[in-house]
């Protein structure tokens, strides 16, 4: 511990279990695999640790910007600092690091090895954002109920709410399959936002384990609507078990990958909901969506998809109106009971995109750039 001798600071090093390289959910930490050392530093007048490793350690991708007559791969390794791992307070620090010696949890209440265990594996960047778990039985591995269905949902801070856009992916747990029957098993998660929290609905389609990564990123709407792929970091994983299987789950109907429900409409066109507020919509043979504009918009296009069915076949059934008072109406008739999704798009009037773009940004077929607004999924039966 040069660094801290030469700063002067009260230094102490710690041994112990960490979730580090190769780790997943729900792995046991019984052997030396998973060992790791790290500092606890007093610092104002208390102790926060220090993992030197981790807050340099890891490598990224660094777009370079080549200089003139130079040849070569514009893309150079770099590390880069993070400083969650720095000064870290104890109560984030335990969700990654577990010390041999108890005391040095730094915890009011010390935890227990399978406490450490079962706690879910969250990344720096979790804490970075703010975010937490409102449910206190979220564990590293969630079970499933007899459906085959289990529910992780996270809190973001009020400041986060409207600039945080969360991912997620799912494959089973001892391979790298994503597939099941031909189908990609994102589509067995239904991920919505509601206020503050957001909640990934995973339904196995078969029993046995899968393993659930969150991905989230801090984007204004502009630079979402800039088209740019965007990077996505993990903020944590789970293991999903699923022992037994009473009714088998049908996948999500193809729509558009993302969050379900009107909020990503609102956060990134200013489309306010006015009939339906929630992602999941139960109908009967006819339904009305309405939606508010507070900002000018044009261009919608609303497409319809059914497990089954083509997409072409169901185009007829989905008709779209704008009236004078800012209203847009979409209107669907159902040809047969069942489950469908309804993606929705639209863009910005033309005027508030000409940054750049030719006249009034209509050059280069731009015109036609629409943007995936939101998604609904639709239940409709003859008895509602």
């Amino acid at each position: 511990c040069a660094f801290c001798s030469y700063a002067g600071l009260h230094c102490v090093v710690i041994k112990g279990y960490s979730k580090s390289a190769g780790y997943q959910p729900g792995v046991r930490f019984e052997d030396s695999r998973f060992r790791n050392s790290w500092n606890a530093v007093y610092v104002a007048g208390a102790w926060r640790f220090v993992q030197c490793n981790w807050g340099a350690r890891h490598l990224v991708n660094a777009k370079e910007v080549p200089k003139a007559g130079a040849k070569g791969k514009s893309d150079s390794l770099r590390y880069e600092y993070d400083d969650h791992y720095f000064l870290t307070d104890p109560r984030e620090f335990i969700y990654e690091f577990f010390p041999l010696q108890s005391e040095w949890q730094l915890l009011k209440t010390p935890i227990t090895l399978h406490d450490f265990e079962e706690l879910p594996f969250v990344r720096s960047l979790f804490f970075r954002y703010g975010l937490y778990f409102p449910d206190a039985h979220t564990k590293a591995v969630m079970y499933t109920d007899a459906t085959g269905a289990a529910t992780v949902r996270i809190a973001m801070p009020a400041n986060m709410q409207s600039s945080l856009i969360f991912h997620y992916n799912l494959k089973f747990y001892d391979s790298d399959g994503d597939m099941f029957d031909g189908v990609s098993l994102k589509r067995f998660v239904m991920q919505s936002v509601v206020g503050n929290i957001v909640a990934f609905r995973v339904h196995a389609p078969c029993s046995g384990a899968f393993l659930l990564d969150i991905f989230a990123n801090a984007v204004t709407p502009k630079e979402y609507l800039t088209g740019e792929p965007m990077k996505f970091k993990s903020v944590c994983k789970f293991k999903i078990a699923c022992e037994e299987l009473q009714t088998v789950m049908v996948p999500l109907p193809d729509c558009a990958s993302g969050e379900w429900g009107p909020t990503k409409a609102t956060r990134l066109f200013g489309l306010i909901p006015i009939t339906h507020q929630d992602a999941l919509v139960f109908a009967g043979r006819e339904l009305e969506l309405q939606f508010r504009m507070s900002r000018p918009l044009t261009d919608f296009m609303a497409t319809l998809h059914k497990n089954g069915v083509e997409e072409k076949r169901l185009s007829k059934f989905v008709s779209h109106a704008v009236t004078d008072d800012d209203i847009v109406t979409f209107i669907i008739s159902f040809p047969e009971e069942g489950q469908y999704g309804l993606d929705i798009y639209t863009r910005e009037l033309a005027s508030d995109r000409s940054h750049g773009h030719g006249l009034h940004g209509e050059t280069n077929g731009e015109k036609h750039l629409l943007t995936h607004c939101c998604k609904y999924l639709i239940n409709s039966s003859k008895r509602n």
